[in-house]
């Protein structure tokens, strides 16, 4: 599944640039040029990695990773700043951030620290991922395994389950899911999304899975 970058950066030129070049290399990239716009992305959208600039409009970089940590978003963050005491490279790590780079850079050194945090996290991915009691997903065969039992999953439950192992304890909105697990032009459906959470509940177990009334769903990681 291909990965989604957000990119919040006020100076448009520089936004394009940077787009343009992660996009050449698989990614797909939304662009904010505010703080507001950011934050909302971040509930409607499935970001797999934040790029983020500190000065920008309405709320600096800074405040902005902080609020998210704050609400146990635990999403990839990169700074990209012209900020670089090292005052302020303290004060980006102390906030939440994954890594720093300093501007200007080039654009094959941001690819290569991108790549790198995507593998950190998502490169398990290729392993048996272990979520208790003896119980396994194996997200290369969309199979859960426990002891000698096989549960084979259908494509769109073994992305979901596969989201929510990304993103533990994160509060997932309906729009947030159908926009992960629907292709361009498929009809999102409410009707399937909770016929695919009870078939995951049934093997993984119903406590492991919370509805948040008339938002959406957190998976409780042990």
């Amino acid at each position: 599944m291909k990965k989604t970058i957000l990119l919040l950066e006020d100076d448009h030129q520089l936004s394009e640039t940077i787009k343009q070049f992660l996009m050449y290399h698989g990614y797909e990239v939304l662009c904010a040029y505010d703080a507001l716009h950011a934050e909302a992305l971040v509930y409607e959208k499935h970001i797999d990695l934040m790029l983020l600039d500190v000065k920008v409009p309405h709320q600096n970089g800074f405040d902005f990773l902080y609020g998210l940590r704050s609400r146990k978003i635990e999403t990839p963050a990169v700074f990209i700043t012209s900020l670089n005491s090292v005052e302020d490279v303290e004060r980006g790590f102390d906030t939440g951030c994954d890594d720093y780079i300093r501007k200007p850079f080039a654009l094959k050194e941001l690819l290569v620290r991108i790549e790198s945090l995507i593998k950190r996290r998502y490169g398990t991915h290729e392993q048996k991922i272990d979520l208790g009691g003896g119980l396994y997903f194996d997200i290369k065969e969309s199979l859960l395994l426990q002891g000698s039992k096989k549960f084979p999953l259908k494509t769109k439950e073994a992305k979901l389950l596969a989201i929510f192992l990304e993103r533990p304890f994160e509060l997932l909105t309906y729009e947030v899911l159908f926009e992960a697990l629907w292709e361009y032009g498929e009809e999102p459906s409410h009707g399937s999304l909770r016929t695919y959470i009870k078939t995951l509940r049934m093997i993984v177990g119903k406590e492991k899975i919370e509805t948040v009334k008339h938002v959406g769903y957190r998976f409780v990681k042990e």
